[in-house]
This record gives C-alpha cells, structure tokens and sequence, in this order.
C-alpha cells in the first residue's frame, strides 16, 4: 500500500468516527452509563448497608459475604455469589420500577399535550377546506 492511499484512508476512518461520535445516540449512551454507575453505587449502598444487616438478623445473624466451603487447599466463597446475586436482583428491581415510573409520567404528559391541543370551530375548517379546494383549482 503507498503512503498516500494509507493516509487517505486514515482520515476516511478518522471521519467517519467524529461522525459516529457526534451522533446523539453516542451522546444519550454516554449519560446513561454515567447514571448507570452512580445508581449502582446508591443500590449497593442500599444492598450492603440496609438490607443485608436486616436480612441477617432476620435468618439469624447470618452474614452472606464470609459464607464458604473449604475443599482441601480451595475455598469456595459462595456468599459472595449469593451477595452479588442479590445485588443483581435488587438493581433490576430498582430499575425496573423506575422505567414503570417513567413510562407513566410520559402517558401522562402526552395525554396533557392532546387533552390541551385547541379544537378548531367549524368556521376555521370550512375555510380552510375552501383555501384547500382553490389551490387544487390553481394547480389543475
């Protein structure tokens, strides 16, 4: 390959990722992950200093994260599995409801916009029918 067709192609690449970055879907993906992230710090927060002590006292004390099976030289920590499965469980919840919650206040807002769009008299549509028949008249 000549030098000059490796660096036509290289812009061509670069250009077409400003492109890709600059489209608006790049952009909402970008503040979801950055959301994504600080909720998941607030859910496990909630997970590890909430509900992991009230379940523990409820099934007496137990603490999750220091269950484990000792296998000769091998420890298997499978409180911590239960833990992040919990977490996991407890994250889709959260965003689950939160998505329901979103979907309602949308409906909602739509259903505002087209309860307030103005209906128009009968007046106003027969003229505009009659402006709508002239210009077909013109154009014949």
């Amino acid at each position: 390959m000549k030098k000059e067709e490796l660096k036509n192609k290289g812009t061509k690449t670069l250009g077409e990722f400003k492109e890709f970055i600059a489209k608006g879907n790049v952009l909402d993906m970008a503040v979801g992950v950055i959301i994504g992230s600080a909720f998941g710090k607030i859910v496990t927060s909630i997970v590890n200093d909430i509900l992991m002590p009230i379940l523990g006292i409820v099934i007496g004390g137990i603490d999750f994260t220091g269950l484990s099976i000792n296998v000769k030289d091998a420890t298997i920590t499978y409180g911590n599995f239960l833990q992040n499965v919990l977490d996991f469980l407890i994250i889709a919840a959260c965003i689950f409801f939160m998505v329901k919650a979103i979907d309602k206040i949308t409906k909602r807002n739509k259903e505002e916009e087209k309860a307030e769009e103005p209906k128009k008299e009968e007046n106003t549509l027969l003229l505009e029918e009659i402006r709508d028949l002239l210009k077909e008249k013109q154009n014949v």
